[in-house]
């Protein structure tokens, strides 16, 4: 061979060797992330019986796992490492094991199960079960169903308070919601590692039941999703079966300064009912509790409501069928995704207008930002990927990359591991 040859080979040897090595770092333009931490998204694919695990760091698919029969709902755990997995068809709720990224246990709960909520000191969950009318709480420590409570007919959504007192479950068949009351605990797990900012669990005062009936309200046709304020005060209930959304004003912990004002707010009552868009079917709440958006499916708009005062505040166009949004940090920007026209819609609360949409796979559905909303994953529920849009390009907002995801994804959760020193 001669030397000329011999270079040309080395210089395509060497060309491959680069393209064939791993990405090792966020891609050019994203922040800086210390060594050693790492980010996943988590997707369920229904038909797949799958979650696809994407790696947020390296912006590329990092492995797929087996779970039970069609997986729907999915959260993560604020306190632990862990992601739980709703196998509606299996009737089971499967452990994913963020640090290693594997399954590590499977819970048996009712029948047909499709969400799940986790308290926000990592120790509860609780599930709705649309199947069983029912709704499960889960200890978390010992992974098993600790009660069951009966719910109205097919509930579809069981929402746990920030302040862990209250449950708010959604009963799409009936058209009501059911109000409980969430016993406190005791969690080694939490009292050893908990970080002191967190909410912590107490022990429990006596041995009464996991989860107590406290109310329920009819009158929401169609009762799909639940949105809590931060302060824990209010409910707002998706009627998805008209064109309205409920507000209730949540139990005040006896004693408390709400309590001594008003002796009546010690228990679950009724406020109003409010009219938006058709078909409202998801409710995206400010960071700061001031605002709630409606993504109203058969009116092509998203509705803003004054949760202090409790009134809509107008009704605005957005896109083709909005079916989910999720908002900045920051409260200044609405992320909206119209699932017939294949679009995220970008409108900004602060100036009030449509800023700009970005194209996605087909029918983009559930909406989550990574850790520092440099990135905004919008899962795309027919072609079967997740949309990687950049948020803050210096072109604005745009469309990354695709990743592979499985069939028939429909929801997503985002777990940030910190470097262990």
């Amino acid at each position: 061979m001669s030397d000329s040859s011999k270079r040309q080979r080395a210089v395509l040897l060497a060309s491959l060797s680069i393209a064939l090595l791993p990405l090792g770092c966020r891609h050019s333009g994203f922040p800086e992330v210390p060594a050693g931490y790492r980010e996943y998204a988590y997707v369920t694919n229904g038909k797949s019986n799958t979650v696809s695990v994407l790696d947020l760091v390296n912006l590329r698919a990092d492995r797929t796992l087996r779970v039970g029969d069609n997986p729907t709902g999915i959260a993560a755990n604020p306190r632990r490492n862990e992601i739980y997995v709703v196998n509606t068809k299996s009737g089971t709720v499967s452990v994913i094991d963020a640090s290693s990224n594997s399954v590590v246990a499977t819970i048996p709960v009712h029948r047909q199960p499709y969400f799940i909520s986790v308290d926000a000191a990592g120790g509860r969950a609780y599930v709705a079960n649309s199947g069983s009318n029912s709704v499960s709480v889960i200890d978390l420590d010992k992974r098993h169903e600790i009660a069951a409570v009966g719910a109205g007919e097919q509930p579809g959504l069981a929402r746990v308070s920030p302040d862990m007192r209250s449950v708010v479950v959604s009963n799409r068949s009936s058209g009501s919601v059911s109000i409980y009351s969430a016993a406190p605990y005791a969690s080694p797990q939490n009292l050893e590692s908990g970080s002191p900012e967190a909410p912590q669990p107490v022990p429990r005062l006596g041995e009464g039941p996991a989860l107590q009936f406290r109310a329920t309200f009819p009158g929401c046709p169609g009762a799909t999703d639940v949105a809590i304020l931060p302060d824990s005060s209010k409910a707002f209930i998706a009627c998805s079966g008209g064109h309205q959304v409920m507000v209730i004003s949540l139990a005040a912990a006896p004693g408390s300064w709400a309590a001594r004002q008003d002796p009546a707010a010690t228990s679950d009552h009724l406020l109003t009912m409010l009219d938006v868009g058709n078909t409202p079917v998801h409710l995206a709440v400010k960071p700061d509790g001031g605002e709630i958006f409606t993504a109203n499916f058969d009116s092509d708009s998203i509705s803003e409501i004054d949760t202090w005062n409790n009134q809509v505040l107008g009704t605005y166009m957005i896109g083709n069928k909005p079916v989910h949004g999720v908002i900045t940090r920051d409260s200044s920007t609405l992320w909206v995704a119209d699932f017939a026209s294949d679009l995220v819609s970008v409108y900004s609360i602060d100036d009030g207008h449509l800023v700009t949409t970005v194209h996605t796979g087909s029918a983009p559905d559930a909406l989550a930002f990574s850790a520092d909303e440099h990135i905004l994953l919008a899962v795309d529920a027919h072609s079967g990927d997740v949309a990687v849009i950049r948020t803050q390009g210096k072109q604005g907002a745009a469309l990354f990359t695709m990743l592979p995801a499985g069939s028939s994804p429909n929801a997503i959760a985002i777990k940030a591991i910190q470097p262990t020193h």
